[in-house]
Protein backbone atom coordinates (compact mmCIF):
# COMPACT_ATOMS: atom_id res chain seq x y z
CA UNK A 1 0.00 0.00 0.00
CA UNK A 2 1.30 3.37 -0.85
CA UNK A 3 2.44 5.57 2.26
CA UNK A 4 -0.02 8.08 4.27
CA UNK A 5 1.30 11.33 3.59
CA UNK A 6 -0.73 13.11 6.21
CA UNK A 7 1.00 13.91 9.32
CA UNK A 8 0.22 15.60 12.83
CA UNK A 9 2.49 17.91 13.77
CA UNK A 10 2.90 16.23 17.41
CA UNK A 11 1.60 12.69 17.05
CA UNK A 12 2.46 9.52 16.00
CA UNK A 13 1.84 8.65 12.25
CA UNK A 14 -0.82 6.04 11.26
CA UNK A 15 -1.57 3.87 8.73
CA UNK A 16 1.57 4.05 7.13
CA UNK A 17 3.45 -0.25 6.34
CA UNK A 18 7.01 -0.38 8.06
CA UNK A 19 8.86 -3.51 7.51
CA UNK A 20 11.12 -3.93 10.83
CA UNK A 21 10.71 -7.70 11.40
CA UNK A 22 9.09 -10.55 9.15
CA UNK A 23 6.03 -10.90 11.01
CA UNK A 24 5.25 -7.11 9.47
CA UNK A 25 3.90 -9.18 5.93
CA UNK A 26 1.19 -11.79 5.49
CA UNK A 27 2.22 -15.02 3.54
CA UNK A 28 0.32 -13.73 0.31
CA UNK A 29 2.62 -10.23 0.45
CA UNK A 30 5.82 -12.40 0.79
CA UNK A 31 4.18 -14.37 -2.52
CA UNK A 32 3.83 -10.99 -3.95
CA UNK A 33 7.66 -9.59 -3.28
CA UNK A 34 9.20 -12.77 -3.97
CA UNK A 35 7.21 -12.46 -7.94
CA UNK A 36 8.44 -8.84 -7.87
CA UNK A 37 11.95 -9.72 -7.02
CA UNK A 38 12.05 -12.18 -9.80
CA UNK A 39 10.50 -9.69 -12.50
CA UNK A 40 12.44 -6.98 -11.46
CA UNK A 41 15.79 -9.15 -11.15
CA UNK A 42 15.16 -10.28 -14.81
CA UNK A 43 14.50 -7.05 -15.94
CA UNK A 44 17.65 -5.66 -14.28
CA UNK A 45 19.45 -8.80 -16.15
CA UNK A 46 18.27 -7.73 -19.78
CA UNK A 47 19.62 -4.01 -18.81
CA UNK A 48 15.98 -2.42 -19.49
CA UNK A 49 15.65 0.25 -17.46
CA UNK A 50 12.66 0.84 -15.07
CA UNK A 51 12.42 3.64 -12.79
CA UNK A 52 9.11 3.21 -10.66
CA UNK A 53 10.89 5.21 -7.80
CA UNK A 54 12.06 8.41 -10.17
CA UNK A 55 12.34 11.79 -7.93
CA UNK A 56 12.02 9.62 -5.03
CA UNK A 57 14.86 9.64 -2.09
CA UNK A 58 15.53 7.01 -0.03
CA UNK A 59 17.50 8.10 3.67
CA UNK A 60 20.14 5.57 4.73
CA UNK A 61 20.89 5.61 8.48
CA UNK A 62 24.17 3.71 9.84
CA UNK A 63 24.72 3.33 13.37
CA UNK A 64 26.13 -0.03 12.22
CA UNK A 65 28.43 -0.29 9.48
CA UNK A 66 28.01 -2.57 6.51
CA UNK A 67 29.41 -3.01 2.88
CA UNK A 68 26.19 -5.32 1.89
CA UNK A 69 23.66 -3.11 3.07
CA UNK A 70 24.56 -0.06 2.33
CA UNK A 71 25.68 -1.03 -1.53
CA UNK A 72 22.57 -3.09 -1.83
CA UNK A 73 20.16 -0.05 -1.40
CA UNK A 74 21.98 2.73 -2.59
CA UNK A 75 22.57 0.46 -6.19
CA UNK A 76 19.03 -0.82 -5.88
CA UNK A 77 17.31 2.97 -5.35
CA UNK A 78 19.31 3.63 -8.10
CA UNK A 79 18.41 1.59 -10.71
CA UNK A 80 15.16 2.05 -9.60
CA UNK A 81 15.11 5.60 -11.04
CA UNK A 82 16.01 7.17 -7.22
CA UNK A 83 18.46 8.26 -5.40
CA UNK A 84 19.58 7.72 -1.75
CA UNK A 85 21.41 9.85 1.00
CA UNK A 86 23.88 8.29 3.15
CA UNK A 87 24.04 9.27 6.66
CA UNK A 88 25.98 7.93 9.64
CA UNK A 89 25.54 8.81 13.38
CA UNK A 90 28.48 11.40 13.47
CA UNK A 91 26.59 12.61 10.18
CA UNK A 92 23.63 13.47 11.98
CA UNK A 93 22.30 14.85 15.40
CA UNK A 94 21.89 11.43 16.97
CA UNK A 95 25.24 11.40 18.25
CA UNK A 96 24.72 14.94 19.25
CA UNK A 97 21.43 13.58 21.62
CA UNK A 98 18.51 14.39 19.53
CA UNK A 99 15.43 12.39 20.59
CA UNK A 100 15.00 9.73 17.67
CA UNK A 101 11.06 10.89 17.60
CA UNK A 102 12.47 14.34 16.28
CA UNK A 103 14.97 12.96 13.79
CA UNK A 104 11.82 10.85 12.22
CA UNK A 105 9.72 14.02 12.36
CA UNK A 106 11.78 15.74 10.10
CA UNK A 107 13.65 13.49 7.89
CA UNK A 108 10.33 11.35 6.91
CA UNK A 109 9.16 15.16 5.68
CA UNK A 110 11.99 15.31 3.17
CA UNK A 111 12.00 11.79 1.51
CA UNK A 112 10.03 9.14 0.92
CA UNK A 113 11.11 5.59 2.47
CA UNK A 114 13.96 5.29 5.34
CA UNK A 115 16.16 2.37 5.79
CA UNK A 116 17.75 2.40 9.53
CA UNK A 117 20.67 -0.12 10.45
CA UNK A 118 20.96 0.17 14.34
CA UNK A 119 21.41 -1.54 17.62
CA UNK A 120 18.37 -1.78 19.32
CA UNK A 121 15.22 -2.77 17.94
CA UNK A 122 13.52 0.13 20.02
CA UNK A 123 15.20 2.24 17.75
CA UNK A 124 13.53 1.70 14.65
CA UNK A 125 10.41 1.22 15.93
CA UNK A 126 10.06 4.40 17.68
CA UNK A 127 11.37 6.36 14.25
CA UNK A 128 8.77 4.29 12.68
CA UNK A 129 6.06 5.53 14.88
CA UNK A 130 6.53 8.94 13.97
CA UNK A 131 7.62 8.52 10.35
CA UNK A 132 5.63 9.79 7.41
CA UNK A 133 6.77 7.51 5.07
CA UNK A 134 7.80 3.53 4.98
CA UNK A 135 10.55 2.49 7.34
CA UNK A 136 13.13 -0.55 6.64
CA UNK A 137 14.67 -2.36 9.63
CA UNK A 138 18.20 -2.55 7.60
CA UNK A 139 19.35 -4.77 10.77
CA UNK A 140 19.44 -4.43 14.37
CA UNK A 141 20.42 -6.91 17.30
CA UNK A 142 17.46 -8.75 17.48
CA UNK A 143 15.98 -8.82 13.71
CA UNK A 144 17.19 -8.56 10.43
CA UNK A 145 14.80 -9.23 8.02
CA UNK A 146 16.13 -7.90 4.53
CA UNK A 147 18.79 -10.77 4.51
CA UNK A 148 15.97 -13.48 5.02
CA UNK A 149 13.88 -11.87 2.60
CA UNK A 150 16.51 -12.17 0.18
CA UNK A 151 17.86 -15.87 1.58
CA UNK A 152 14.38 -17.20 1.15
CA UNK A 153 14.03 -15.81 -2.20
CA UNK A 154 17.16 -17.25 -3.47
CA UNK A 155 16.03 -20.67 -2.17
CA UNK A 156 13.05 -20.05 -3.76
CA UNK A 157 14.79 -19.44 -7.17
CA UNK A 158 17.23 -22.31 -6.68
CA UNK A 159 14.72 -24.97 -5.31
CA UNK A 160 11.64 -23.96 -5.36
CA UNK A 161 8.95 -23.50 -2.96
CA UNK A 162 9.86 -23.03 0.54
CA UNK A 163 7.00 -24.47 2.16
CA UNK A 164 6.91 -27.46 3.62
CA UNK A 165 10.66 -27.43 3.81
CA UNK A 166 13.52 -28.03 6.52
CA UNK A 167 15.97 -24.85 7.46
CA UNK A 168 18.76 -25.65 9.74
CA UNK A 169 20.24 -22.76 11.76
CA UNK A 170 23.61 -23.79 13.21
CA UNK A 171 25.52 -20.98 15.61
CA UNK A 172 24.80 -18.38 17.41
CA UNK A 173 21.24 -17.49 18.36
CA UNK A 174 21.11 -13.71 16.98
CA UNK A 175 18.87 -11.75 15.25
CA UNK A 176 19.38 -14.14 11.84
CA UNK A 177 17.97 -16.77 13.47
CA UNK A 178 15.23 -14.71 14.90
CA UNK A 179 14.17 -13.84 11.79
CA UNK A 180 14.29 -16.90 9.98
CA UNK A 181 12.08 -18.18 12.85
CA UNK A 182 9.23 -15.58 12.50
CA UNK A 183 9.97 -16.15 8.50
CA UNK A 184 8.58 -20.03 9.48
CA UNK A 185 6.13 -19.15 11.38
CA UNK A 186 4.42 -16.95 8.59
CA UNK A 187 5.70 -19.20 5.27
CA UNK A 188 5.14 -22.78 7.03
CA UNK A 189 8.35 -24.10 6.80
CA UNK A 190 10.34 -26.16 9.61
CA UNK A 191 13.19 -24.51 11.19
CA UNK A 192 15.88 -26.69 13.48
CA UNK A 193 18.24 -24.59 15.31
CA UNK A 194 20.90 -25.41 17.46
CA UNK A 195 22.81 -23.20 19.33
CA UNK A 196 25.66 -23.90 22.41
CA UNK A 197 25.37 -23.83 26.11
CA UNK A 198 24.78 -20.48 27.00
CA UNK A 199 23.53 -19.13 23.84
CA UNK A 200 19.57 -20.43 24.47
CA UNK A 201 17.28 -19.02 21.79
CA UNK A 202 15.01 -16.04 22.61
CA UNK A 203 12.23 -18.08 24.78
CA UNK A 204 9.46 -15.49 24.24
CA UNK A 205 9.99 -15.58 20.73
CA UNK A 206 10.50 -19.81 20.40
CA UNK A 207 7.15 -20.27 22.19
CA UNK A 208 5.52 -17.25 19.40
CA UNK A 209 6.53 -19.68 16.93
CA UNK A 210 5.47 -22.79 18.40
CA UNK A 211 5.72 -26.25 15.82
CA UNK A 212 7.57 -24.17 13.51
CA UNK A 213 10.77 -24.14 15.60
CA UNK A 214 12.76 -27.28 16.79
CA UNK A 215 15.67 -26.95 19.29
CA UNK A 216 18.35 -29.41 18.88
CA UNK A 217 21.31 -30.30 21.79
CA UNK A 218 23.69 -31.47 18.84
CA UNK A 219 24.01 -29.67 15.52
CA UNK A 220 24.41 -32.47 13.38
CA UNK A 221 21.39 -33.83 14.56
CA UNK A 222 19.53 -30.72 13.27
CA UNK A 223 21.05 -31.13 10.03
CA UNK A 224 20.05 -34.36 9.40
CA UNK A 225 17.53 -33.95 6.30
CA UNK A 226 17.70 -30.28 5.82
CA UNK A 227 17.36 -28.77 2.58
CA UNK A 228 18.88 -25.85 3.64
CA UNK A 229 21.79 -25.22 6.37
CA UNK A 230 22.64 -21.69 7.44
CA UNK A 231 24.99 -20.03 9.95
CA UNK A 232 26.57 -16.68 10.42
CA UNK A 233 30.03 -15.49 12.42
CA UNK A 234 30.26 -16.53 15.64
CA UNK A 235 30.74 -12.65 17.20
CA UNK A 236 28.34 -10.38 15.78
CA UNK A 237 28.77 -6.75 15.71
CA UNK A 238 28.84 -5.18 19.36
CA UNK A 239 29.42 -8.05 21.13
CA UNK A 240 33.91 -8.13 19.74
CA UNK A 241 34.98 -8.79 23.91
CA UNK A 242 33.16 -12.21 23.66
CA UNK A 243 35.49 -13.31 20.59
CA UNK A 244 37.44 -15.66 22.34
CA UNK A 245 35.25 -16.82 24.77
CA UNK A 246 32.25 -17.91 21.76
CA UNK A 247 35.56 -19.04 19.88
CA UNK A 248 35.96 -22.08 22.64
CA UNK A 249 31.88 -22.66 23.15
CA UNK A 250 31.12 -22.79 19.29
CA UNK A 251 33.99 -24.92 18.54
CA UNK A 252 31.61 -27.54 17.69
CA UNK A 253 29.43 -25.78 15.87
CA UNK A 254 31.21 -25.18 12.66
CA UNK A 255 29.15 -26.00 9.32
CA UNK A 256 31.76 -28.38 7.64
CA UNK A 257 31.42 -31.41 5.31
CA UNK A 258 30.26 -33.74 7.77
CA UNK A 259 27.39 -32.03 8.69
CA UNK A 260 26.09 -30.77 4.91
CA UNK A 261 26.47 -34.59 4.31
CA UNK A 262 23.83 -35.53 6.80
CA UNK A 263 21.45 -32.92 5.09
CA UNK A 264 18.86 -33.59 2.05
CA UNK A 265 21.00 -34.39 -1.16
CA UNK A 266 19.57 -31.35 -2.75
CA UNK A 267 20.36 -29.25 0.09
CA UNK A 268 22.27 -25.89 -0.62
CA UNK A 269 24.32 -23.96 2.05
CA UNK A 270 23.85 -19.89 2.74
CA UNK A 271 25.49 -16.84 4.74
CA UNK A 272 24.56 -13.71 4.98
CA UNK A 273 28.61 -12.61 5.26
CA UNK A 274 31.36 -12.14 6.30
CA UNK A 275 32.04 -14.96 6.84
CA UNK A 276 35.57 -16.56 8.67
CA UNK A 277 36.35 -19.11 7.00
CA UNK A 278 37.56 -22.14 9.41
CA UNK A 279 35.46 -21.15 12.23
CA UNK A 280 31.65 -21.11 11.96
CA UNK A 281 32.39 -22.90 8.57
CA UNK A 282 34.99 -24.90 6.55
CA UNK A 283 36.29 -23.46 3.42
CA UNK A 284 35.03 -26.38 1.51
CA UNK A 285 31.48 -25.70 2.38
CA UNK A 286 31.14 -22.51 1.66
CA UNK A 287 33.17 -22.46 -1.86
CA UNK A 288 31.83 -25.75 -2.34
CA UNK A 289 29.10 -27.07 -5.13
CA UNK A 290 26.07 -26.59 -2.54
CA UNK A 291 27.11 -22.98 -1.59
CA UNK A 292 24.59 -19.82 -3.07
CA UNK A 293 26.53 -17.49 -0.72
CA UNK A 294 26.90 -15.42 -3.97
CA UNK A 295 23.41 -15.53 -5.33
CA UNK A 296 22.23 -15.01 -1.66
CA UNK A 297 24.30 -11.67 -1.70
CA UNK A 298 23.41 -10.33 -5.02
CA UNK A 299 19.53 -11.14 -4.19
CA UNK A 300 19.98 -8.47 -1.48
CA UNK A 301 19.59 -5.85 -4.14
CA UNK A 302 16.97 -7.53 -5.95
CA UNK A 303 14.59 -8.47 -2.92
CA UNK A 304 15.11 -5.07 -1.57
CA UNK A 305 14.02 -3.48 -5.13
CA UNK A 306 10.95 -5.46 -4.88
CA UNK A 307 10.39 -4.32 -0.94
CA UNK A 308 11.11 -0.20 -1.51
CA UNK A 309 8.53 -0.54 -4.81
CA UNK A 310 5.97 -2.01 -2.22
CA UNK A 311 6.37 0.45 0.45
CA UNK A 312 6.72 3.23 -1.88
CA UNK A 313 4.11 3.24 -4.85
CA UNK A 314 2.15 -0.20 -3.24
CA UNK A 315 1.23 -3.15 -5.22
CA UNK A 316 2.10 -3.44 -9.44
CA UNK A 317 0.17 -5.73 -11.90
CA UNK A 318 2.87 -5.12 -14.77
Amino acid sequence: MPANSALKSNAPVAKVRHFLQMTDFSAEEYAYLFERTKIIKDRFKRYELYHPLRDRTLAMVFQKNSTRTRVSFEAGMNQLGGSAIFLTSEASQISRGEPIEDLARVISGMVDVVMIRTFEQSMVARFAEYSRVPVINGLTDDHHPCQVLADIFTFIEQRGDIKGKIVTWVGDANNMLNSWMQAANVLGFMVHASTPPGYPIDETLLKACGSSVRVFENPLDAARGAHLVTTDVWTSMGFEAETEARKKAFADWCVDEEMMGLADTSAVFMHCLPAHRGEEVTAGVIDGPQSVVWEEAWNRMHAQKALLEYLVVGEVKS
